[in-house]
């Protein structure tokens, strides 16, 4: 009888509920969170030898602290804070509490050198820092003078300096209580004052080409993606929780931080490397967030165990997985199996693949894999395993991702379709062009690269090559200023062959292809130290330094097998002519790789430019 309007009845009316008014801050995104869900779980966090855990309300309590603290150390909108730590709770903290109020997070990694800090902390202006121990303190105290907007300095794990200049973290978070106490209401209303076009973050790039650039990201890129992420339904799955340990100084990190605000799946958080694998174990998550060097590492980690004792094991090992690549690959193209298969699939689960499987706690449902293109025979590997890898792809200038497979609509060798939202298309070139309400509002005080990089229709120019296929999944083929042109005029992607070649053998560890301007294909090559002693126990060769692997016949007779499986697939001009093994791999404290383990080819080139020229006599 609802609505009716029959005579001599009264007609009852029920007010139709009003939508949610939709967040235009991180601060009311966070917020909104935590009316949604108070009581559920946030974070968990390691403290000591043990483990803690807060709940969306306990959470808005120290955020609230920390937001009071800075705005009574006198933090004005849109002032830059920034945070200079690895990955841990007091980060996540601090990041929220500076944009409830109302200032802006640059990110530093902790890897980074006093000269790194001090130039993004000058090109921010930062007024105050974040920092993670007396290390990091160090590092901006011998550069005090040449930062003078810098006013403040908070330290998580630390003491205050005499002067006051340093103020503990905890102290921070006694000023805030005792402001808020009182000023009741000027935390919400701060909060409630930042507008959608307002600064959030500045990310610096990576600068494997020069001076990092300052990325200005509003509040309005944050919650636009976010909602994009929801809408795509990746995480639609039974009590999403994530384990994280990426850095959140890079914007994959801060992406998913602002997609659990969306979304309200709890997340345990270490940014401890050594610590992974056991915390799979040990929190069981059903997603998590990589690069591809992790996964290489598996790959290399598990070739090796299940062949380096030879004999049945071994043969088992390498008919497992044979069977699981081709059912993989029919299961792709959309074949059967057949009956036969899918029954040695079964036997080969059990045996080994499951216990593979196991390492990553029983619950996860897949990893989501970013930062850099992820080889094409390491994701057959983990899919062959029934391990699912979801790459996507994005830049810090769009607020990290734009495009990501998706659990049932997803291609190996490509970054899947676009998300809600977000416009691509290929310039004439083949560069990839974007465009959506997360795109970067600009470079800090870089006009003309701002210019360069967002053209007058607001397409982003990321200066990457790509295809489209016939779905609108968008696969990478290399970056435009990365491409190498021989001397014969034949253009050669390296990044392709340098994951072709690290797939090829879990003995190397990196690969810089070279090639520019002559007239054939080389490589340097690194090796991993854990499958280098192992190939050396299995030979009995007993301990190798790095000068006597270069050297050794049988090391040398591994990567040219691996050369010459890569190139009995390559075009006569990409094949890789001549090889030289390197004595140490590429280090980010050498200048050589970014925080983000991309290869700085440049630096490389030059450093080594002795040995390149000798690879061409």
């Amino acid at each position: 009888m609802r609505g009716s309007r029959r005579r001599g009845l009264p007609v009852h009316s029920v007010p139709m509920p009003q939508p949610r008014p939709q967040p235009r801050s991180v601060g009311e995104l966070f917020l909104d969170r935590v009316g949604r869900t108070p009581d559920a779980l946030a974070f968990s966090y390691p403290e000591g030898s043990s483990w803690r855990k807060l709940t969306w309300a306990q959470t808005e309590a120290r955020v609230r602290a920390v937001a009071c603290g800075l705005r009574a150390l006198g933090l004005q909108s849109e002032a830059v804070v920034a945070i200079l730590s690895g990955t841990r709770i007091e980060w996540v903290l601090a990041d929220f509490g500076i944009l409830c109020a109302g200032g802006a997070t640059s990110t530093i990694y902790p890897s980074s050198t006093a000269d790194e800090c001090t130039w993004i902390l000058g090109d921010s202006a930062a007024a105050i820092c974040f920092a993670e121990n007396e290390e990091q303190v160090g590092k901006l105290l011998s550069r005090r003078a040449d930062l003078p907007a810098l006013q403040k300095i908070v330290v998580f794990d630390g003491s205050a300096s005499p002067d006051g200049f340093v103020l503990p973290f905890s102290a921070l978070e006694a000023l805030g209580q005792a402001h808020d106490k009182a000023r009741p209401g000027q935390f919400e209303e701060v909060c409630a004052a930042v507008e959608g076009d307002a600064l959030a973050t500045l990310i610096y790039t990576s600068g494997t080409t020069g001076r990092p650039k300052g990325v200005e990201l509003t509040h309005a890129c944050w919650v636009s993606q976010s909602a994009a992420i929801e809408e795509c339904g990746i995480l639609d799955h039974e009590e999403p929780s994530q384990l994280f340990w990426l850095p959140l100084a890079h914007s994959f990190g801060k992406m998913i931080g602002t997609a659990q605000l969306r979304i309200g799946f709890p997340t345990a958080i270490d940014g401890r490397v050594e610590k992974l694998v056991e915390n799979l174990g040990r929190f069981r998550p059903t997603f998590v967030c990589a690069v591809p060097r992790i996964f290489e590492k598996v790959h290399a980690k598990v070739m090796l165990g299940g062949t380096e004792k030879g004999g049945p094991k071994a043969a088992l090992f390498r008919w497992a997985l044979q069977v699981g690549l081709t059912v993989s690959r029919k299961r792709r193209e959309g074949e059967a199996a057949g009956a036969l298969l899918e029954a040695q699939y079964l036997l080969a689960d059990r045996l080994v693949f499951k216990k593979v499987r196991d390492l990553f706690g029983g619950r996860l449902k897949f990893f989501i894999s970013g930062s850099a293109p992820l080889a094409r025979d390491v994701a057959e590997f983990f899919d062959a395993m029934g391990i699912v890898i979801l790459e996507g792809y994005g830049l810090t200038e769009s607020s990290a991702a734009t495009h990501c497979n998706l659990p049932w609509n997803r291609k190996l060798g490509t970054v899947g379709p676009p998300l809600p939202g977000a416009e691509v298309k290929l310039a004439a070139d083949g560069e990839v062009l974007m465009r959506g309400p997360w795109i970067m509002r600009g470079y800090r005080g870089r006009p003309e690269a701002t210019a360069e990089a967002l053209d007058a229709e607001g397409w982003l120019h990321t200066g990457d090559v790509g295809v489209l296929d016939d779905q609108g999944r968008l696969a990478i083929t290399d970056r435009k200023k990365d491409l190498i042109k021989t001397s014969g005029g034949k253009y050669v992607a390296p990044t392709e062959l340098e994951n072709l070649l690290k797939a090829a053998s879990p003995l190397l560890s990196q690969v810089l292809i070279h090639g520019d301007q002559r007239n054939y294909v080389t490589a340097l090559v690194t090796l991993d130290p854990e499958a280098l002693q192992r190939l050396a126990s299995q030979h009995r060769l007993g301990e190798l330094s790095g000068e006597q692997a270069v050297a050794h016949l049988l090391v040398q007779q591994q990567v040219q097998r691996a050369v010459d499986q890569v190139n009995a697939a390559l075009p006569r001009f990409a094949a890789i002519k001549r090889f030289r093994v390197l004595s140490r791999e590429f280090s980010e404290a050498a200048g050589e790789v970014t925080p983000s383990a991309k290869l700085k080819r440049k630096a490389i080139e030059q450093r080594y430019r002795a040995t390149l020229d000798a690879l061409y006599p």
